[in-house]
């Protein structure tokens, strides 16, 4: 195989694509093998670009490897690659945004990826949707979405991309990467975060109720409950599980989104 310096040096990092290649060894065997194993599993890699991540996926045993790349530039390097891969390789020349990821190979499935920031939480959010469908999903994102997506309640950070992950999710931040690891550098740090199907759960709302809900909750952040869920839930509503409706949606747990997004669907089918 080419050499990944000689490819990076050929390829320039598109902004308008949020490219910034990885280009250090320990960091890429650090991110895969948090990632591992892969043996009998169908492994996504979006946006690989050069295709670092993917020469260290393919030092692990691998049954069946999608690459989705958008950039064509990158094609012909991610397709060399394709000879020194003893399991079924399948490289799209797409936008991850049009797939239906979670349709594709067979399961278990897993994704791994550095995303392109300029659409990391559309993708995330998209896949959340099929969260059963994948065994997990490693992927980094600016520190600060990572912060966001990991965050507890009554926490500056915490929001409606906190609630709407944890609820369908196992989050754990595994490491921050500096600037310095891309080529060329970000402005600003990275985080490698994994999520995971939660398997044994209380039922959970709809996709489409919880998020109703949370965005009301999160639109008016500092105003209580009776205010931001006026129109969406009552008074007596809230009261009925429990809830004080002077408290704010910072200060709610993901059980209790749970418990509103609940009475909001039971209020949907009545009607």
């Amino acid at each position: 195989m080419q050499p990944l310096k000689e490819v990076i040096r050929a390829l320039t990092a598109k902004k308008s694509l949020g490219q910034h290649f990885l280009l250090d060894p320990h960091i890429l065997k650090r991110i895969v093998e948090a990632a591992a194993p892969f043996e009998d599993r169908t492994v996504i890699e979006v946006g690989p670009g050069p295709g670092g991540l993917s020469r260290e996926i393919m030092n692990h045993p691998c049954t069946n490897f999608i690459l989705v790349e958008q950039d064509s530039r990158c094609l012909p390097y991610l397709d060399d690659l394709k000879s020194h891969f003893k399991g079924t390789f399948t490289l799209l020349h797409n936008d991850a945004l049009t797939l239906s990821l979670h349709t594709m190979g067979t399961s278990p499935r897993k994704i791994i990826s550095n995303l392109p920031y300029n659409i990391s939480v559309p993708l995330l959010l998209q896949w959340l949707q099929h969260i059963d469908a994948f065994e997990s999903l490693t992927l980094m994102f600016q520190k600060e979405v990572a912060a966001r997506i990991t965050a507890a309640p009554n926490t500056p950070a915490y929001g409606r991309l906190s609630v709407m992950c944890q609820t369908y999710a196992h989050v754990r931040k595994l490491f921050d990467l500096p600037p310095g690891a891309f080529l060329p550098p970000p402005k600003v740090t990275s985080t490698v975060i994994q999520l995971t199907p939660i398997v044994s759960r209380e039922t959970v709302p709809p996709w489409e109720t919880l998020e109703k809900v949370v965005k009301a909750a999160f639109s008016q952040r500092r105003k209580m409950l009776r205010s931001s869920l006026k129109g969406t839930l009552s008074v007596s509503q809230l009261e009925s599980v429990h809830i004080n409706p002077e408290r704010r949606a910072e200060d709610l747990s993901i059980h209790e989104f749970c418990l509103l997004s609940t009475l909001l669907e039971a209020e949907r089918k009545f009607f």
